[in-house]
């Protein structure tokens, strides 16, 4: 019989409301248990790691997410998938990072939580729970049937860096428009066999560093000079751009002077579009074509959060800035489409 791992790491899933004052409180794996008494009868023994401290998700930090890339290598060789309790908040951003940190990754790796706490009476948790783990035990020839980072949401099974949390109140919390999702659950369980990426054959590597030294630039029209060059000339080593439609913005001489002088002095700037379905592609227009002459990264369809967290990642492995313009172009997790 497989065996599965819950890394509980907090989130709504896991709350109770407090009887007297109504607020929702933590509650342990163990409370969480007494309520799906179904897991019982999975096919699949379950092991759980309950984090010290219940995080909520709005308080994940680099150091967290080493931890979870840290506790999946030393579990790597003893299960055969995990599934990690996580606030929806926060969620893509962790599974957008351990893509990223969790190379030549063989086994499935599956976020997932609720709208609802577990012991409410609609709650969506029980059917969010009992499906991930069913994804992570879900073998064909013996070999997982995704082994990716992904996350599971209301029926639905989407590639972690390809997502984003679009809805606060409704259980379809989760969209990925630039990419299609990997199953969905119904009657049966439906994997899209032709959009699940291949196991890696080598030995999964396990890169635990991250940098954190990068800012967002968010543009809107009328931004002031004084406005950018405050973000452009902090003292970080990359900046997430996010602009207009296919990636354009004002031909302004200030505009360009600046970030070419950000550039030249040593800054990696990706350019997002600030748009939720499409792909930026620089020097289409005349509004993007000084991005493209001056060394400004095109990030083409990736997601917000995707792009935060590769930078965090690439800027841990070089401290060139050529290389990690080169492979924040480059589809390594199958985060972006190139075109």
């Amino acid at each position: 019989m497989s065996q599965i791992l819950i890394i509980y790491t907090g989130g709504t899933i896991g709350m109770m409301s407090d009887p007297t004052t109504k607020v929702l409180k933590p509650i342990n794996f163990e409370q969480i248990m007494d309520n799906v008494p179904e897991l019982d009868r999975l096919n699949c023994k379950i092991k759980v790691h309950s984090f010290d401290k219940i995080i909520d998700s709005s308080n994940m930090n680099p150091e967290i997410w080493s931890e979870l890339a840290g506790l999946i290598e030393s579990n790597y060789d003893k299960v055969d998938g995990f599934v990690i309790l996580h606030g929806s908040d926060t969620m893509s951003f962790t599974a957008s990072v351990l893509s990223f940190m969790l190379e030549n990754l063989a086994k499935p790796v599956i976020f997932t939580g609720s709208q609802l706490p577990i012991s409410a009476i609609r709650t969506d948790a029980k059917e969010n729970l009992m499906t991930a783990i069913e994804i992570a035990n879900a073998k064909k020839n013996d070999r997982a049937r995704v082994p990716e980072v992904c996350i599971y949401f209301d029926y639905k099974l989407f590639r972690g860096n390809r997502s984003f949390k679009y809805n606060s109140s409704k259980f379809e919390a989760f969209r990925s428009p630039n990419y299609p999702i990997l199953a969905e659950s119904g009657v049966h369980l439906r994997f899209s066999t032709n959009d699940i990426r291949e196991p890696a054959d080598s030995p999964m590597i396990v890169h635990r560093n991250l940098v954190n030294d990068i800012a967002v630039l968010k543009l809107y029209p009328g931004i002031s000079p004084k406005v950018v060059e405050t973000i452009l000339t902090a003292d970080v080593r990359g900046i997430v751009m996010e602009t207009f439609g296919a990636g354009n913005t004002t031909t302004e001489q200030w505009f360009t002077d600046l970030l070419k002088n950000a550039i030249d002095s040593g800054k990696v700037i990706l350019d997002i579009s600030q748009c939720k379905v499409g792909t930026v592609e620089l020097g289409r227009y005349e509004t993007s074509k000084q991005l493209k002459d001056i060394g400004v990264a095109n990030g083409y369809d990736m997601t917000y959060e995707a792009a935060v967290t590769k930078m965090m990642y690439l800027l841990a492995q070089t401290d060139d800035p050529l290389l990690v313009k080169e492979w924040l172009e480059t589809d390594l997790r199958g985060e972006i489409t190139v075109s």
